[in-house]
């Protein structure tokens, strides 16, 4: 068995263990973006997570499990880095528009790449700053990016009347929560199971007040 069959397997238990029904070619893709991501990582040090099965678990299947909340026909995904979660939601969930915003350059031109070499209809990177994007999406994701305070206070205005902010989060601390503008309303909050993962993980459902 090759290590890339070690990690289809391992990707699969965990789609199954999420109940995600996902394209055809999805795994299969999921895992050249994989490929990819450790290929540049071992220059460019795009994240932390340098094992392969670890990447298939803190990368992919994390992205993966937030994907039944995800909705609308636009979305951007703030501080995405190496594109956690954009591109894996753009692979699980193809056909619609997804900004990855990032202000590292490094990790922009490996978006860039990224896209290119998975052919990712409708997704495209920018370098920047949060503040500075430009848009409105019906859905914005962030995944561990800043304090509610900050996340909301920078990129608040992306997000279009009535769509939905999702927000990444691990253990929760204490008073978080009392960071989240007057503006916005926390309307849901999920425990996500990740398979393999032993660490919390919630998922923060925003929207306008």
């Amino acid at each position: 068995m090759t290590v890339r069959d070690t990690l289809q397997a391992r990707l699969e238990q965990g789609v199954a263990e999420l109940k995600l029904s996902l394209p055809a070619e999805a795994v299969s893709r999921l895992l050249d973006y994989q490929a990819l991501l450790e290929r540049w990582n071992a220059a460019y040090n795009l994240t932390a997570v340098r094992d392969a099965d670890e990447m298939v678990t803190r990368h992919l299947l994390d992205s993966l499990a937030i994907l039944p909340h995800v909705q609308g026909a636009t979305l951007a995904d703030l501080g995405t880095g190496p594109g956690l979660p954009g591109i894996v939601l753009a692979i699980a969930a193809p056909g619609r528009e997804i900004l990855l915003v990032d202000s590292n350059g490094k990790k922009v031109r490996f978006l860039r790449e990224a896209i290119r070499a998975l052919k990712l209809d409708g997704v495209r990177a920018v370098q920047s700053r949060v503040e500075d994007v430009q848009g409105q999406f019906d859905c914005v994701t962030a995944r561990a990016f800043a304090s509610f305070a900050d996340m909301l206070g920078w990129g608040g205005h992306l997000l279009a009347p009535g769509g939905i902010w999702l927000a990444m989060k691990g253990k929760q601390s204490g008073d978080e929560l009392s960071g989240v503008p007057t503006t916005f309303v926390v309307r849901e909050t999920h425990v996500l199971t990740v398979p393999g993962l032993d660490a919390e993980r919630r998922l923060v459902v925003l929207g306008h007040a």
